[in-house]
């Protein structure tokens, strides 16, 4: 369903900037915007249940044997996230995936 929203020429201006530095239309930056402002898309949310996951998995009744060992090895203990590492592993499986090469 289309639907129209009006606003000032300089909020459309950072709504604008703001969708082209994540790399999104203007339409998805304000539905995603819409679906948080809903609940819908709550990241923290989404973490909770990602969280909640994973320990279901590790301590439940299916986990293996060794599935619970690494996750008590693993308890108590910060795990670092090397955020140019996981981008440049992201970025490089989208170009293979799509063909595209370095060259362009």
């Amino acid at each position: 369903m289309a639907v129209s929203v009006r606003m000032d020429p300089l909020m459309e201006k950072e709504l604008e900037l703001a969708a082209k530095r994540r790399g999104v239309t203007k339409s998805q930056f304000i539905i995603d915007a819409v679906g948080r402002a809903l609940g819908r898309k709550d990241p923290y949310v989404l973490m909770q249940q990602l969280v909640a996951e994973e320990e279901r998995r590790a301590y439940g009744p299916d986990a293996t044997a060794q599935e619970k060992q690494v996750a008590q090895s693993f308890e108590g203990h910060e795990q670092t996230y090397d955020t140019e590492a996981s981008r440049t592993q992201i970025v490089d499986y989208l170009k293979r995936k799509h063909g595209v090469d370095d060259a362009r």
